[in-house]
């Protein structure tokens, strides 16, 4: 699947769906609340917007399975399949990671979701996930400077394949060698 043409935007957080229909308003900017990954990617490829900003993240099931594995509350094996699963999604092009994820109130997350969001995805490029404020004003100053930064690492295999030993307290700390 070929990439959009639009800077690809997927906010985050607890009042994401209430906070990313206030964008819409901006100037190149197409914001809207969807239901899922298939709603996004319509959202996505029937926009001329410079941006494209929507509530659907894509890698909601993986960052479930990871905080599962490590909280202890998930089904053992569910993490390497929902890997497996993502990883096939990405190679047919029927999941596609956005440019930038703004994460609103990262401080209102419980301990292993924000080691996901601020260790394990910010670890793996730092410059794709934006702290904000749980606001369309905040949301909106974000956009309005979006740091430059290398993409997500492809093949994606190694660092979704590291998942299971990629341990929240030690996330994007320095490795001994």
């Amino acid at each position: 699947m070929a990439r959009p043409n639009s800077t690809v935007v997927v906010v985050a957080g607890e009042t994401a769906a209430e906070v990313v229909p206030r964008l819409d308003v901006l100037a190149n900017v197409r914001a809207a609340a969807v239901p899922d990954d298939d709603a996004a990617r319509e959202l996505v490829a029937h926009s001329h917007a410079a941006y494209v900003v929507h509530d659907a993240d894509p890698l909601s099931g993986l960052a479930a399975a990871w905080a599962g594995f490590f909280d202890g509350a998930g089904t053992p094996g569910t993490l390497e399949v929902t890997v497996e699963a993502t990883l096939s999604r990405l190679r047919t092009g029927a999941l596609t990671l956005p440019d930038y994820y703004v994460l609103l109130d990262p401080e209102s997350l419980a301990a292993t979701e924000r080691h996901w969001w601020l260790g394990v995805l910010a670890g793996v490029s730092p410059s794709r996930v934006i702290p904000a404020a749980p606001h369309a004003a905040a949301v909106a100053e974000v956009l309005s400077r979006l740091p430059s930064g290398r993409w997500w690492p492809d093949p994606p295999e190694e660092w979704l394949r590291a998942l299971p030993r990629t341990v929240p307290d030690s996330v994007a700390l320095p490795q001994s060698t």
